[in-house]
Parts: C-alpha cells; sequence; structure tokens
C-alpha cells in the first residue's frame, strides 16, 4: 500500500478531485499555501494499493498542467536593492509535485 502526497494549484483541484472519484480513488483534500508564490494550494491526501499507483499517478498528470502567470515580485526589506526587479515577471506554476510514501499498516474505523 502506498500514500500520495499530491500538492497541486488551487486552479487544477476540481478537475483532479472529480477524476479522482470518476476513477475510485478516495482523497482527503487540505487547503495549503505555498511559499514560493504565497498563492493558495491544494495537497490530496491518496491511499492506494500498489497495483493501482500508475494509474493514479496518470490522472493526477493528466489534470494538473503547468500554466504561465505573471507575478509583481515583493521589494526587498532592508536588503540588497541592487538584484530587485521592479516590473511583473513571468513565472511557470502549475502542475503537481507528488510524493509516494509506502504504508505499513492501515485500519479505518
Amino acid at each position: 500500500m502506498k500514500l500520495v502526497v499530491a500538492v497541486v494549484q488551487d486552479k487544477d483541484s476540481n478537475r483532479l478531485s472529480q477524476a479522482l472519484v470518476e476513477h475510485n480513488f478516495r482523497a482527503t483534500k487540505l487547503a495549503t499555501t505555498g511559499g514560493f508564490l504565497k498563492s493558495g494550494n491544494t495537497t490530496f491526501l491518496v491511499g492506494t494499493e500498489d497495483i493501482r499507483i500508475n494509474k493514479l499517478l496518470d490522472i493526477i498528470k493528466e489534470n494538473c498542467k503547468h500554466r504561465e502567470q505573471m507575478i509583481a515580485p515583493v521589494s526587498p526589506m532592508g536588503g540588497n536593492a541592487d538584484s530587485f526587479v521592479p516590473f511583473p515577471v513571468k513565472v511557470e506554476v502549475g502542475g503537481a509535485t507528488v510524493f509516494v510514501l509506502p504504508i505499513d499498516e492501515f485500519h479505518q474505523f
């Protein structure tokens, strides 16, 4: 058995949630915040059998796409202003960060 922890952008959350239900995966959704862009994320916790792990990873990959987004950088507070870029920059966001962890035991009460 495996525990999959998938951190996805909020824009992909509903689509992924629906796809998981369609393929009979149970998931717990947690509202989380990313450290880099300080934007909302959703973290999914999914327990599954080893033989279904590839299907689960395919579903995550299909429903969590990379996209470009313009962000306004935060000005440095007391730091070196020489390297500060005062205008919005384009960054790649989205996709999913996925951790697959082994589970020794599983209990449901």
